[in-house]
């Protein structure tokens, strides 16, 4: 019954190690239902802006977190 969420303050990366970055991403997309990369949405933490997005994504209230 719980819907779960990783907030990424994250970088595009373009380092010779992408790909394992890349292949961790994937295999935590299957884990959790929603993941927030800050380099693709353009808001970072703390800014509350990545909270809120995530409230809204999840449907959920901050009371129910």
């Amino acid at each position: 019954g719980f819907r779960t969420c990783i907030l990424t303050n994250h970088w595009l990366d373009d380092t010779s190690g992408r790909s394992w970055t890349a292949s961790l991403l994937e295999k935590l997309r299957s884990r959790f239902h929603l993941i927030l990369e800050s380099s693709r949405i353009g808001i970072a933490k703390p800014d509350p802006g990545i909270y809120s997005r995530a409230l809204q994504e999840l449907q959920a209230q901050p009371q129910e977190v």
